[in-house]
């Protein structure tokens, strides 16, 4: 074994994910997937081998690893790759008729469900998997996200699944949005996460110039979920995401806690404000905050956002909360001002930008002019998730407040 590979053995983390063996020339011979990447690979290095294994052992000369979040989801993806690049020490996985797959019937309203034949019958099969229990698992994983009918399902269960969210609605979901869900179910059991998830960012992005928040937050949870199954998080990681916004507001280090306001104010009544917290990119809830206007009678978002900043960064939220690395405003060049002005009475220096809901332009306490990036910019991208999520919240949060006083009445 050469010293390289020694190094990168000893380099593996010891988290679930598939493990690539290539030999000299660069072409794969065995995919495997490990709840611990670490102690599998270096399993075939420290122990007796059979014959057949020892022969494939001798010809590695470089490995690769995809992390995952779970062993589950890396047994659909070593499934996947397994198809598409068809090692040679594989062939038993390809072969063997008694692995178990996934069956996605030829149907309107196609279900989805586990089996260990292959039908005529124009259903899609996807597979085959080394174990009926991680498969399942990994199942359960998906459909969370996206819900999908079962096959041989009584009336009685199918009704249970899509009250809680788990299959599509009857007389409510269309033909054409379940289509949809299904095909994007087919992307991942391809392994084209990555794929899907640019198709995603792409919806996500149209669904808030719509103003089609709820909508976006929906598409937003399934690109965070398909980000943490594998280690992509689109054409951009979560990481080159914080980097371009970094370099982009020049920012002295990468900004991995990043807290967002935004004000929801229908017709003036119950005005509500909201805090979502962001770190490393994904939302981090246990600090979300919730603010229900306390000094502001009037219809002024302005008086209102500077009451949710000086209660957020004085007094004893100061005190709670960890201080964030940026502060991002739903709002324009007025909003940034407000706010600029409370952190500016208490001393604060955390640095703060604000973007617009109309041409989506960034605003910071530095330039005069806004900054305008590409539709698909990696920081760009990273703001849109973060102001969605603060809009949402604000205005879920408004919602419960007018259905209490509803109810009160």
């Amino acid at each position: 074994m050469s010293d390289k590979l020694k190094e990168k053995i000893m380099s593996l983390p010891d988290t679930p994910g598939v493990y690539i063996f290539k030999d000299a020339g660069g072409g794969i011979i065995y995919v495997g997937k490990a709840k611990s990447l670490k102690k599998r690979v270096e399993s075939y290095f420290s122990r007796f081998l059979a014959s057949k294994t020892q022969a494939m052992v001798s010809k590695i000369a470089d490995i690769e690893y995809k992390l995952c979040q779970t062993e589950s989801l890396a047994l659909i993806l070593e499934a996947s790759l397994v198809h598409k690049y068809k090692p040679k020490y594989n062939v038993s996985l390809r072969d063997d008729k008694s692995f178990p797959l996934v069956k996605i019937t030829n149907e309107d309203f196609p279900a989805v469900c586990i089996t260990r034949k292959r039908v005529l019958d124009g259903s899609r099969y996807f597979g085959p998997y080394t174990s009926a229990g991680l498969l399942r698992e990994a199942l359960k994983i998906i459909r969370k996200y996206f819900p999908y009918r079962s096959c041989e399902k009584m009336p009685q269960e199918a009704r249970m699944y899509y009250k809680i969210g788990l299959a599509p609605v009857p007389g409510e979901t269309s033909k054409k949005e379940y289509a949809k869900t299904i095909e994007n179910i087919c992307l991942i059991l391809e392994g084209k996460t990555e794929y899907l998830i640019k198709k995603l960012l792409q919806e996500m992005n149209l669904k808030s110039k719509e103003q089609k928040f709820e909508e976006a937050a929906r598409i937003r949870d399934q690109i965070e979920a398909l980000s943490v199954m594998s280690e992509s998080a689109g054409r951009y990681s979560r990481k080159e995401e914080l980097e371009d916004l970094k370099n982009l507001l020049r920012l002295e280090k990468l900004p991995e806690k990043i807290e967002a306001f935004d004000i929801s104010n229908i017709y003036g009544k119950e005005a509500t404000g909201s805090m979502v917290s962001f770190y490393k990119g994904l939302p981090d809830k246990n600090n979300y905050r919730r603010f229900r206007i306390k000094t502001v009678e009037t219809i002024d978002d302005y008086k209102m956002l500077a009451e949710v900043v000086k209660r957020r960064y004085s007094g004893s939220l100061k005190e709670e909360l960890a201080l964030p690395d940026l502060i991002l405003i739903d709002g324009g060049k007025s909003h940034l001002s407000v706010a600029n002005k409370e952190l500016e009475k208490i001393g604060s220096k955390i640095p703060l930008v604000s973007i617009a809901k109309d041409r989506e332009n960034i605003y910071t306490r530095e330039k005069r002019y806004p900054i305008k990036l590409d539709t698909d910019t990696p920081a760009l991208n990273l703001i849109r998730r973060i102001r969605d999520e603060a809009h949402r919240f604000a205005v879920s949060y408004h919602h419960i407040l007018r259905r209490k006083k509803t109810i009160g009445k």
